[in-house]
């Protein structure tokens, strides 16, 4: 399942340099730029409670958006960065890069596990380790997966889940060659006392 393309609203900003970004903040915006594509880097604010509101709802770094910018043709762009305030933590300025929708980018995807009731591991009191809630893949940017599924139907007590054991969307492939470490199904506290003893015994 593609993820739907987001709209984004900002507004054009006049002037460059620390000073028109200073100026920004305090009319209440946050400076930021677009760029990439071969064309001209075009500077850009957007309302500081909008951006916010955005980057509390998830995944801003790994969404491709729509930004609408008045009286410039709508573009197709992914966040490239945003840098915060360090002590209150706020955005200060934001990065778009322009992309083609068939484009190759890098993003990190959400990991979605399913069929909890069909693991006989989890059954007998087993608990899901997840080792990475996010991976890191190659996508096409028209056709960026909302997620990776991770189907847990048969996984047993000490059953590892690795990269290659899922199948993902045509097209997406992982940024790292190596087969790392999804997720794994560990034996319950209780059960893993008792073997341990009885290794030690």
């Amino acid at each position: 399942m593609a993820r739907e393309i987001i709209d984004l609203t900002a507004e054009v900003r006049t002037g460059t340099g620390k000073g028109a970004a200073r100026q920004a903040r305090r009319e209440g915006y946050v400076p930021g730029i677009i760029y990439g594509d071969g064309q001209e880097p075009v500077a850009i604010k957007m309302k500081f409670n909008y951006l916010l509101t955005k980057l509390r709802q998830g995944r801003f770094l790994q969404s491709l958006f729509n930004l609408k910018v008045e009286g410039q043709p709508d573009v197709h762009v992914i966040c490239r960065g945003v840098q915060r305030d360090v002590v209150k933590d706020m955005p200060t300025h934001v990065d778009f890069m322009r992309i083609h929708d068939d484009s190759r980018i890098e993003l990190f995807i959400h990991v979605t596990f399913i069929n909890h009731e069909a693991s006989p591991g989890l059954k007998r009191g087993g608990t899901l380790t997840v080792v990475r809630h996010e991976v890191e893949l190659e996508v096409t940017a028209g056709d960026i997966p909302d997620h990776i599924t991770v189907d847990l139907t048969g996984k047993k007590i000490g059953d590892v889940i690795h990269i290659n054991d899922i199948e993902l969307p045509a097209g997406v492939k992982p940024t790292i060659a190596r087969n790392f470490v999804i997720a794994n199904v560990a034996a319950p506290a209780g059960l893993a006392a008792a073997v341990e003893d009885e290794a030690t015994a």
